[in-house]
């Protein structure tokens, strides 16, 4: 009888160690890798609105591409409070705007679809810079409603720090979701697991104590 109920006691087990190390690997995961945050203003609308959650992907400096939505923090903007902005131009970037007129990236214009009411402009402000290596040049896409580089001109041509950036905002959830779902699974595994083991733990005692 013993060895009848062995194979699915450690079945059982082995279920629950698994479905415990998968569990806490995706919290970990998780936990390490993305984050969100609430939007506090209306800086980025169309794209995100104020009170809007974002959902957020930690990166390096060196992972930061043109167009991402970034979430940084630098002690001398906005009192060091977080800012969600969009990366327009990487260091060596020469980037340009006229009044009313789109915004150039090394002499192409920048489309940009995801401007508030179509205009890339919205300020009389004009500029033209070279972006230093190593730093980034932001704008958000209500540029009518935007305190970005554009108003910073004076220090580093408007450009902030790559390193200052903590993460992106996540186009698609995909990545996110998959690891949470292997957390439920593995969470769910755990617990059928070490439930479907005391179950024949407790039958096992109980066989004997007939026995005897």
């Amino acid at each position: 009888m013993s060895r009848t109920g062995r194979g699915p006691r450690v079945t059982a087990w082995v279920l629950a160690a698994t479905g415990t190390v998968l569990a806490v690997s995706s919290i970990l995961v998780i936990g390490s890798n993305y984050g969100s945050a609430r939007v506090n203003s209306d800086a980025m609308t169309p794209t995100y609105s104020s009170g809007d959650l974002v959902f957020l992907e930690k990166i390096d400096a060196g992972e930061i591409q043109r167009g991402d939505v970034v979430f940084y923090r630098t002690a001398n903007r906005y009192q060091g409070m977080p800012v969600l902005q969009r990366v327009i131009g990487l260091g060596g970037d020469r980037v340009r705007q006229g009044p009313g007129g789109p915004v150039t990236v090394n002499g192409e214009p920048l489309a940009e679809p995801y401007v508030k009411d179509g205009d890339p402009s919205g300020t009389t402000v004009a500029y033209d810079v070279v972006v230093p290596e190593g730093r980034l040049f932001l704008l958000g896409d209500h540029r009518a409603n935007s305190n970005d580089s554009r108003y910073f001109l004076t220090e580093r041509s408007g450009s902030v720090a790559a390193t200052a950036v903590r993460a992106r905002a996540l186009d698609s959830r995909t990545g996110l979701l998959l690891w949470a779902a292997a957390g439920l699974l593995g969470l769910l595994a755990a617990v059928g697991g070490l439930a479907a083991g005391v179950v024949s733990w407790a039958r096992r005692r109980a066989g004997r104590q007939v026995t005897g």
